[in-house]
């Protein structure tokens, strides 16, 4: 059975005969455990129960699974499926991570980590991808466990303590384990090899910050056709407007020394995104990337194109007229649809926004419970964004060109498999062979 995606528990009754399987539980998010089940009572019919529990591994054919604690020996993950004779380094990957790194500026925790990555398997001498699993590892340096010591008791309001609890009975207390924000450096090491494809196919995705609390940069105001890298990187909010840029930092800042926190929002495109990419009905891309997104810790919501914004208009202002190019192409003339239409790519801008809710660990204090239902008083201490949105822009970025690599490999392998019968379709880019020395 193949691994869902979504990373749900599958349940299968499957009629007539015991099934067996032996089950490795190290590995349950790759492989199913069948379970024999025998209804009392003379000669029934016999069923096996088949469980796929997963949650930790994300995508279908480009395959990352990411693994570790905040508080524990290291984090990372392991990629399957990567294409071969992919030129990656360390450095590639260090390069993003240095992105969500804590620690970076007085707008993000404290936390002092350097998050240097070693690539220890899938990648040869010289520097390219094998095709063989890729296995990425970040040690964590600066743990201090005795920070959590009355989150081990009390719950902090709003955030995964208590329904981890609910779920498996036990948690990992110090740094809210795999809830915690480090979790997602196995995503942004992944992703850091994505974009390197995507890169290799003229693909780019971006991602910068387009509101902080309330101070909401105006539409138009970034040229998504124009923006560099540089300009998100300008100021350590990552918003590439410099005079909004300045009022965010202040909003973060007031809040900061309060000891509370901020939300904001993320807004992430993607350019000469291929034509074609998603499926219809349940796998649209949209849907795909909103899975992606919604993925990731303290988001709230997701829309893209016009989003919600669209149900202000009629069909007459919101529908995107046709034309063809100077090139011969069909385009269309404004992007309300965000460069997906039916689910599938249309060539123009894909571009979204995710929310990201205000931290819920803060330093005021707030009314909980204990685990033994005993109401209380907690403060909570450690070390924590008072907003998430800077170091979100980098993760928010990996998530998208995880999608996009696996909505490529798909594309490839279905509708250019046999040859094209309408000049409407359009091939993926090829990229020249490498030298190999």
């Amino acid at each position: 059975m193949a691994v869902s995606s979504i990373g749900a528990i599958k349940l299968l009754v499957k009629a007539g005969g015991i099934g067996s399987q032996p089950s490795d539980l190290r590995r349950l998010s790759l492989s199913p455990v069948q379970i024999s089940v025998r209804p009392r009572g003379h000669a029934p019919a016999r069923r096996s129960v088949e469980v796929q529990a997963s949650g930790d591994v994300f995508g279908s054919l480009f395959q990352v699974s990411t693994f570790g604690e905040s508080h524990g020996g290291g984090v990372g993950c392991t990629i399957s499926g990567c294409p071969p004779n992919v030129p990656i380094s360390e450095a590639d990957i260090q390069f993003e991570l240095d992105r969500r790194r804590p620690g970076q500026s007085r707008i993000t925790t404290p936390r002092k980590e350097t998050d240097t990555c070693t690539i220890q398997s899938g990648v040869s001498d010289k520097g390219l991808t094998l095709g063989s699993p890729i296995h990425i590892f970040v040690p964590n340096t600066d743990q201090r466990g005795k920070d959590y010591s009355e989150m081990a008791l009390a719950y902090r309001p709003s955030h995964a303590d208590a329904t981890y609890d609910f779920k498996y009975g036990i948690r990992a207390v110090q740094g809210g384990g795999r809830s915690s924000a480090r979790e997602t450096i196995g995503r942004v090491a992944a992703g850091a090899v994505a974009k390197k494809i995507l890169k290799m196919l003229g693909t780019e995705v971006l991602a910068y910050v387009s509101q902080v609390h309330k101070v909401v940069l105006p539409d138009g105001v970034v040229d998504h056709e124009t923006l560099t890298m540089e300009q998100i990187e300008s100021n350590i909010v990552r918003c590439p407007d410099p005079e909004y840029a300045q009022k965010m930092i202040e909003a973060i800042d007031v809040v900061r020394v309060r000891g509370d926190s901020i939300g904001g929002v993320v807004t992430c495109i993607a350019r000469n995104v291929p034509r074609g990419l998603g499926q219809p009905v349940f796998d649209k891309l949209e849907a795909e990337l909103a899975k992606a997104m919604l993925s990731l810790p303290a988001t709230k919501g997701f829309e893209f194109g016009s989003g919600f914004a669209g149900t202000f208009l009629m069909g007459s202002e919101h529908n995107d007229e046709f034309y063809v190019d100077p090139n011969g192409k069909i385009r269309t003339k404004t992007n309300r649809s965000g460069g997906i239409q039916g689910g599938i790519s249309n060539g123009e801008i894909i571009n979204m926004r995710i929310a990201f809710k205000p931290t819920a660990t803060i330093g005021k204090k707030q009314y909980t419970v204990t685990r033994d239902r005993e109401e209380t008083e907690l403060i909570a201490r450690g070390r924590h964004d008072p907003c998430v949105v800077p170091r979100a822009v980098p993760m928010a970025e990996a998530m998208a060109a995880l999608v996009l690599v696996n909505q490529l490999m798909a594309q490839k392998a279905q509708n250019e498999l046999l040859p094209f019968t309408s000049p409407l379709q359009e091939p993926i880019p090829t990229v020249a062979p490498l030298n190999h020395v």
